[in-house]
């Protein structure tokens, strides 16, 4: 599938950004396969403007400077079957000629200039960072140029922008490109009804080169056996590439996502699952959050000055590919060698549902209810949309107002029966453990992968409670 899906949000803030009167440094970043080059590519060749592409490999670095030399020609004599510019012994010299050359372009109006995979530039010589703040500085700001590095090891990107880094106070915008939205997936599986492109989402998320493997013909489950449980494939080698991509020592941060993937979300858990001792763990947890692999949640009935500092953290892999793997594949490796997928397939089977509701649904829900509030079609407006859970309660959705005093409680079912009203009436006597005082008004929602029987509908007339079944879920998401 070669057509552009999606990212319109991003689409406008770049054309915000190209349409400034003054130069713009931006830094892209995201995991591999998420559809930065193509982002890039697509917006430089519709902008209408000029624009200088190249893409850094791992060579040396004289090899590194001449290929941007013959891209920078290649753009400026379209004619030439393959012109040969001269040889540049230093960056200096070579970046005061791409500024000068598109300089030249940019007294008729923007010019963009894209270095992709800019890691690797480094990687091939750690001095380029310096090189490039010298050459921003007295060669590219002062012109109408957008100037925009991206790569996909997101550790290296972050580095960039630290603040002993040669580069820190440049970038004029931080540009993180995330996966697709759940939207996306109706144009990658039109056929698809919502409940398996949940499932799709669950397994794939929104990466774009993923998506695109999947055949729209067969079923989720076709797509499964014949992508994920070979031997051969992209997606077998996928999470170790993807990691190396990010950190320069895997093993410790491997360890950790595999850890979290299989159950163990609080800091004391993952320190005695991984052997790491616990005061070792923070900053490798701070890592991770940085590229954008972990997230850390708090209950959202901690109060806000409290979120930063509370011990009821829990941290959850944000990557679904990753979760499905360490969950489904990683732990078969040997029955994936022996090209078992029948069996494989079995174990699996089992687990799915309960997989894709605890994981996808219940995001979606989250995401669900945050939008409405953006629209102003909850009865209050939450400063936090999350989930609660303490030693005794879970509740899988909770949206809280503390000025208000309002708080809405929410469960999520992904099972292909009704809702019966036992579900609500057992949120209901929840409250008075979740909600923060006697003084607050409740609200209640219920999310169903199936809808809901008759008696939980009356229930839900006599509680005010918001039914919203899996129909209205996709289409308010859409």
């Amino acid at each position: 599938m070669d057509a552009f899906v999606d990212r319109h949000a991003e689409l406008d803030e770049l054309n915000r950004l190209l349409r400034q009167e003054q130069a713009q440094f931006l830094a892209v970043y995201g995991r591999r396969r998420v559809g930065k080059t193509r982002l890039l590519l697509h917006w430089a060749e519709r902008s209408g403007y000029p624009y200088l592409y190249w893409v850094a490999r791992r060579e040396t670095p004289d090899a590194c400077r001449q290929s941007l030399a013959r891209a920078l020609y290649a753009w400026l004599y379209p004619g030439l079957e393959s012109p040969e510019p001269p040889r540049f012994a230093s960056w200096e010299t070579l970046l005061r000629e791409v500024a000068t050359r598109l300089g030249e372009r940019a007294a008729d109006g923007p010019v963009i200039l894209i270095f992709d995979e800019f890691p690797y530039a480094v990687e091939s010589d750690p001095s380029l960072p310096s090189h490039l703040q010298a050459a921003w500085d007295h060669f590219f700001k002062g012109q109408r140029i957008t100037l925009a590095l991206s790569g996909s090891h997101i550790g290296m990107m972050v580095d960039l922008m630290e603040y002993d880094a040669p580069l820190h106070g440049r970038f004029t915008a931080q540009f993180p490109v995330d996966s697709l939205p759940f939207s996306a997936l109706r144009t990658f599986f039109p056929s698809y009804a919502a409940a398996e492109r949940v499932a799709a989402f669950a397994t794939l998320g929104g990466i774009p080169a993923y998506l695109e493997r999947f055949a729209p013909g067969l079923s989720l489950e076709e797509n499964i056996r014949g992508h994920l449980l070979r031997r051969t494939g992209m997606f077998r080698s996928e999470p170790a590439v993807l990691i190396s991509d990010l950190v320069r020592e895997t093993r410790i941060y491997e360890a950790i996502l595999r850890t979290v993937a299989v159950g163990a979300h609080t800091p004391a858990e993952i320190a005695c699952q991984t052997g790491l001792l616990p005061n070792n763990l923070p900053p490798y947890l701070k890592r991770l959050q940085e590229l954008r692999l972990l997230e850390r949640r708090v209950p959202a009935t901690i109060p806000l000055d409290q979120a930063q500092s509370t011990t009821r953290s829990r941290y959850r892999l944000r990557d679904a590919y990753l979760r499905f793997y360490f969950r489904f594949i990683e732990p078969h490796q040997q029955i994936i060698e022996l090209g078992n997928v029948e069996t494989l397939w079995r174990r699996i089977a089992g687990q799915f549902n309960a997989f894709v509701g605890a994981t996808a649904f219940e995001d979606l829900c989250r995401e669900w209810l945050l939008q409405r509030s953006l629209s102003g079609e909850l009865p209050f407006t939450p400063e936090v949309v999350g989930s609660h859970w303490s030693a005794n309660e879970q509740v899988d959705v909770l949206a809280i107002n503390w000025r208000q005093r309002s708080i809405l409680l929410g469960e999520c079912k992904w099972i292909q029966e009704p809702l019966p009203r036992a579900v609500l009436t057992d949120l209901v006597e929840k409250t008075p453990a979740v909600t923060p005082g006697p003084d607050w008004q409740v609200y209640y929602a219920l999310f169903s992968r199936s809808g809901f029987a008759p008696a939980a509908r009356q229930a839900a007339e006599d509680y005010g409670a918001l039914l919203v079944d899996l129909e209205r879920l996709d289409a308010d998401l859409a």
